[in-house]
């Protein structure tokens, strides 16, 4: 190393030292900290990076699902009935007086909304309920099992109790329960919600399907070009990347509404079929705010992380093994197969991998073409954020869309081993 003296000497039988006299062995321990040293401090500011804008959002996120003290800060007196009163208790005065004792609390704070807010995310209409028996708190009089029910029966719902129950903690599971379309009956046993209210799994297994679709088809898009890209001349291969990467010189919102102005029914595509009498003007087809228009934008936009990988792999294998396999007697299609696809493999697992995760989590092009039918769980998790401001759901729904990318990885580094990842 070059702090450490090229001259040794031996101050002692058997024992090696630098030219200062220090032993070799604890001068190399030195030289190897200072550059781990060295190395810490250069990777210090990008580890930095990482953690407030990757880690710590993640964290927030996680957090956030689990987390809503909204009730339990608002009805500290209902919260400790329930605390004292284990599940299925029936309700008696001291229940009553607690939860009038709260309403003239939520009142004063001015909390009502927000309480009530929180309830509803679970039993829809329950807003309205504690806002209005907040605002006639002051009428309530002993004795409160008498009273309040007489504000609006729909305090005596044993559902609705139990869903307070559960808010009451300011840590709950109740975000994931909903967000795997289940809920907790009247006895606080988790069921599933009744077949009318199962959105959630039906769309992520939707998300998942059109991804892997789409996924699908940018592979058997991408490979010839690929191939044709690891293939040409040097001149036009460049000249078919530079259109290969054109896309990524354009606004993801233009190419968007480019593809709205094809795709409509008195769009661009449409016009040209009627005009070569391929349509009839009453026949036109249905390719936008449905599934269709959503698959077609994705593939366009995802197809050149298709390509990439693929190429880069490519490029590197030597046309002379194909060659060698159709002297020895193998058909095209048997020097493709057992030949050239095995050795493309890492360029389609990283192609592959790449795209489906980015298809999962698309928001922009779905919420634009796709309409109601073409819409993924992304556009559900920002209506929850940005609409009914219900972000402990919306942080459940990306928690579960986390846990799937991050199994669908474990499972493609064991059946194919993160090694053999090629994108570059």
């Amino acid at each position: 190393m070059a702090d450490i003296s090229a001259e040794i000497g031996a101050s002692a039988p058997g024992r090696l030292t630098t030219a200062e006299g220090v032993p070799l062995k604890q001068a190399l321990g030195r030289a190897q900290a200072r550059a781990k040293r060295r190395a810490a401090i250069l990777v210090a500011p990008l580890l930095l990076f990482i953690v407030i804008t990757f880690i710590f959002p993640i964290g927030q996120m996680l957090y956030r699902s689990i987390h809503n003290d909204s009730f339990a800060r608002s009805m500290p007196n209902v919260g400790l009935w329930f605390a004292d009163n284990p599940s299925g208790t029936p309700l008696d005065e001291a229940a009553w007086a607690a939860l009038a004792a709260d309403l003239k609390l939520s009142r004063e704070n001015k909390t009502a909304g927000e309480v009530g807010t929180r309830i509803n995310y679970e039993i829809g209409g329950t807003r309205s309920l504690f806002t209005s028996s907040a605002r006639k708190a002051d009428d309530l009089k002993p004795p409160f099992a008498t009273s309040v029910p007489a504000l609006d029966k729909k305090w005596t719902d044993p559902q609705l109790w139990q869903v307070m129950r559960t808010a009451s903690s300011a840590y709950t599971t109740s975000f994931y329960l909903a967000a795997l379309d289940m809920t907790r009956d009247a006895a606080g046993n988790i069921v599933r919600v009744e077949e009318g209210r199962r959105v959630y799994v039906p769309l992520f297994i939707k998300t998942f399907l059109l991804s892997g679709l789409i996924t699908v088809i940018c592979l058997l898009l991408a490979y010839p070009v690929a191939h044709l890209l690891a293939t040409l001349p040097l001149a036009k291969s460049n000249l078919l990347m530079i259109l290969v990467l054109l896309p990524f010189w354009t606004s993801l919102l233009v190419r968007t509404t480019s593809w709205m102005v094809l795709l409509q029914e008195q769009g661009v595509v449409n016009n040209m079929l009627v005009a070569g009498g391929v349509l009839d003007d009453g026949n036109r087809l249905r390719m936008m705010y449905n599934q269709a228009g959503t698959i077609i934008a994705m593939v366009h936009i995802l197809l050149p992380f298709m390509i990439l990988p693929l190429y880069s792999v490519m490029r590197t294998i030597k046309p002379s093994y194909v060659r060698a396999a159709r002297s020895l007697g193998a058909t095209s299609w048997t020097a493709f197969r057992r030949v050239y696809l095995p050795q493309t493999l890492p360029g389609i697992g990283a192609g592959a991998l790449l795209t489906f995760i980015l298809a999962v989590g698309y928001y922009i092009t779905p919420a634009l073409v796709g309409g109601a039918s073409g819409q993924l769980i992304s556009n559900l998790i920002a209506y929850h954020m940005q609409d009914s401001l219900n972000w402990s759901m919306a942080a459940a729904l990306a928690a579960i869309l986390l846990a799937a990318v991050l199994l669908l990885y474990w499972l493609y580094d064991r059946l194919v081993g993160i090694d053999n990842m090629k994108l570059g």
